[in-house]
């Protein structure tokens, strides 16, 4: 007899005869673990997007400007995984820090230095010589009207904090209704970000394909730095509110411009060679350089190329540079979860 289906029947007459009061157990049989969380085919989790696993050319896919020779092209395979649809915005990030600021010190396992999480609003000033950043050091992240607007001045640390802060929160309602835990929110691997940015695309320039920055109707694409001088070109001087401009094949917005982004991966110039072929990433805890992607809007294009790396020290904030989460998918895909057919 098949083996599942031996073990089905021998559940089956355990619980019968358990019924009837006579209590055999397995009789003896190896039959797993009984009592186990219930755990259906994993769903997308709110506001992230599927992005299924395959294998694709990470690397340089135009002219690289800087010489760096750091990001030649290695053919690599991703496994499927989820990714938040935008960037983190201010308000979704308010929700972290209202826990963070009224609870003990310790919600998350962990003592945390009081402050350092929340979002350092004078780098609207900082960044910049002689710039009028006042008006957003006052209002970017208190006033209702960025709310929708992706969350900057938060380091490499803070977005790791967020994450597990975003992770027990999840899994302490789910564990309250009898669900099984999730997986970790995370930041995405330098790869991982590479293969969604494309969004199925090999060796595409931009997300949406490329070469080109506008579209057929002469709009932008991204919100950037389109010349010298020039911020609003593409519609707004600063940052946007997430997903104003089309989204990849994947669904994701804003793979490219409006903030830069932060990943898992520590930076290193010889990052190609070193790193293993399936799901490569680069860790090295003594390295504060940590890998930042998507160019922002203060950056020209060649910054919003996916196959563009850049890296900031972790310990940082910024302006331009914000986050997204993702998570790894876990267990056998039917492939209702990547919007497919069976594969």
């Amino acid at each position: 007899m098949n083996k599942f289906l031996q073990v089905s029947a021998i559940a089956l007459s355990v619980a019968f005869v358990t019924g009837c009061g006579m209590g055999r157990g397995s009789q003896g049989d190896v039959i797993g673990a009984q009592d186990r969380p219930e755990f259906n085919p994993q769903e997308v989790p709110y506001g992230m997007i599927a992005c299924p696993g395959g294998t694709f050319h990470m690397g340089q896919t135009d002219q690289d400007i800087a010489a760096s020779m750091s990001n030649m092209n290695k053919q690599v395979t991703i496994g499927g995984f989820y990714m938040d649809e935008t960037e983190i915005t201010n308000n979704e990030y308010r929700q972290f820090m209202e826990v963070m600021l009224t609870d003990s010190l310790d919600i998350l396992g962990e003592p945390y230095v009081r402050g350092v999480l929340y979002p350092d609003t004078s780098v609207w000033t900082k960044d910049f010589t002689y710039h009028m950043g006042d008006p957003l050091v006052e209002y970017y992240y208190s006033h209702p009207a960025f709310d929708d607007y992706p969350v900057v001045g938060v380091s490499w640390n803070a977005a790791k904090e967020f994450n597990r802060w975003r992770t027990k929160h999840k899994n302490d309602f789910n564990a309250s209704n009898d669900m099984a835990p999730v997986p970790g929110f995370r930041l995405p691997s330098e790869a991982e970000w590479e293969y969604a940015a494309r969004g199925g695309r090999d060796l595409a320039t931009y997300p949406w394909g490329g070469p080109y920055l506008r579209n057929a109707s002469g709009c932008m694409l991204a919100n950037f730095k389109p010349g010298r001088g020039d911020y609003y070109s593409d519609g707004f001087t600063y940052t946007a509110p997430v997903g104003q401009y089309y989204p990849n094949d994947f669904g994701l917005y804003d793979m490219a411009g409006n903030v830069a982004e932060w990943c898992e991966d520590a930076y290193s110039s010889v990052t190609v060679p070193i790193t293993w072929d399936l799901n490569p990433t680069y860790y090295d805890t003594a390295e504060v350089r940590k890998i930042v992607r998507g160019g922002s809007w203060k950056d020209i294009a060649y910054f919003l190329e996916t196959g563009v790396r850049n890296f900031e020290h972790k310990d940082s904030a910024s302006s331009y540079i914000g986050f997204r989460s993702a998570m790894i998918y876990i267990g056998r895909s039917s492939g209702r979860e990547f919007g497919f057919g069976n594969y």
